[in-house]
């Protein structure tokens, strides 16, 4: 009979130092002696990538992609090197691997890349002499031999990828109890959500809960893995992300998300120009920008298109608009960072009627204005002012049970 394979992620804070690296080590011991072979994702120790990017800003402004994405996949070494040194001492096969050697393959912008494929039969062969291989998450490498970055929360991604390659579940631990209605420091009373959906995970996601990474669980639905999250060594039961057709009983709504590291943009053209909004969206999916929310206005005055995105663009797109503005010097852009975008997310909502006007009306008779409104199959956002973002999951949270 086979070993069964799994795959944990532990994130930057559960292997925030030595102490936790044993502690971690000691854990997956246990398992390995139960008869598992285990696949390990770590991200950098604590806040280890930041102090990296600090540490650039002191030599350069503009530092080559490739040489950053080089510099932080380092991060992500050093915790690997760390566990397999501990678990080798406590006479456990273990092996290091950086994502390169792991074979992860990725495509596109050196900080941002995309997994394209991963060698699972490279993994399957090096597990047949180890019981544990230990991969720094976050990285890969292109089709030109370069060490690439897969973005914030890029080591969910690799794990979720790795699981799905081997089909077999994925573990992710970090220092939350697993997926809670909101953010339980906005409305201590949320209660945790023991089952959700990939749809539903995936939207709260996007739309501001920093729980998992986006792409992990579209990947993590796309090849039908489920997902476990939970805290670091806790026995407190955790959340499993999996299938709708799986979760028997529907909430109209399941979670409310805030999304307070937005930008509200605005801009205007004093006439109606397809050939300027083609170059906008052309420039921002070339960047690989992610917009949403978008609302377009024609009429005498001319042409005004919003949307959000996350600040962490900023510099960029403000790159983005200036370029353009050397061709439509009478482009005015505005990005205003003092809104939120709030959102109520349920997989109820697509049998369930009610929702969008009992949402509108909690808003209306507790003075909160709204700004612009989307929506999707299963959520119903709103920008709000940031003034108001706390009050409003509160009262969410309240008038749907959360």
């Amino acid at each position: 009979m086979e070993n069964q394979i799994t795959v944990l992620k532990f994130g930057g804070t559960s292997v925030g130092d030595f102490d936790k690296i044993r502690a971690i080590a000691n854990y997956l011991k246990e398992r390995i002696n139960l008869g598992e072979k285990l696949v390990v994702v770590v991200s950098a120790m604590g806040k280890t990538t930041d102090h990296l990017l600090e540490s650039v800003q002191q030599l350069s402004s503009t530092p080559k992609e490739s040489a950053l994405a080089m510099l932080l996949t380092t991060g992500e070494q050093q915790t690997i090197s760390y566990l397999s040194i501990v678990l080798n001492d406590l006479n456990i096969a273990a092996t290091a691997l950086t994502g390169a050697q792991a074979g992860i393959k990725t495509k596109g912008h050196h900080l941002k890349s995309k997994i394209i494929t991963i060698d699972a039969s490279l993994i399957k062969q090096k597990l047949e002499n180890n019981d544990c291989l230990i991969v720094a998450g976050f990285q890969g490498i292109n089709e030109f031999n370069e060490m690439t970055t897969l973005g914030r929360g890029g080591s969910d991604t690799s794990a979720v990828a790795l699981a799905a390659s081997l089909n077999v579940p994925c573990e992710i631990y970090t220092d939350v109890a697993g997926v809670f209605g909101t953010d339980p420091r906005l409305y201590p009373n949320v209660k945790q959500l023991h089952q959700l959906s990939y749809e539903e995970m995936m939207e709260m996601s996007s739309l501001g809960a920093g729980v998992l990474e986006t792409r992990s669980i579209e990947i993590a639905m796309n090849y039908q893995i489920p997902i476990y999250l939970a805290k670091t060594l806790s026995k407190q039961k955790g959340t499993w992300i999996m299938s709708q057709n799986e979760i028997i009983e529907r909430k109209a709504v399941t979670g409310v998300a805030l999304d307070q590291n937005m930008q509200y943009v605005t801009i205007h053209y004093p006439m109606n120009d397809a050939r300027l909004i083609k170059m906008i969206f052309n420039a921002l999916e070339e960047g690989f920008i992610n917009i949403d929310m978008i609302s377009q206005i024609v009429n005498e005055e001319g042409l005004q298109i919003s949307f959000t995105m996350k600040d962490t663009d900023t510099t960029q797109i403000t790159n983005i608009f200036e370029e353009i503005k050397t061709t439509y010097p009478s482009l005015i852009y505005k990005m205003q960072s003092n809104y939120v975008k709030i959102s109520v997310i349920g997989s109820g909502m697509k049998d369930m009627s009610g929702v969008a006007s009992k949402v509108f009306i909690t808003l209306i008779d507790e003075d909160i204005p709204f700004y612009q409104v989307t929506t999707s199959e299963i959520s119903i956002s709103y920008v709000i002012d940031k003034q108001n973002g706390k009050h409003a999951v509160q009262t969410l949270c309240e008038a749907f049970q959360i």
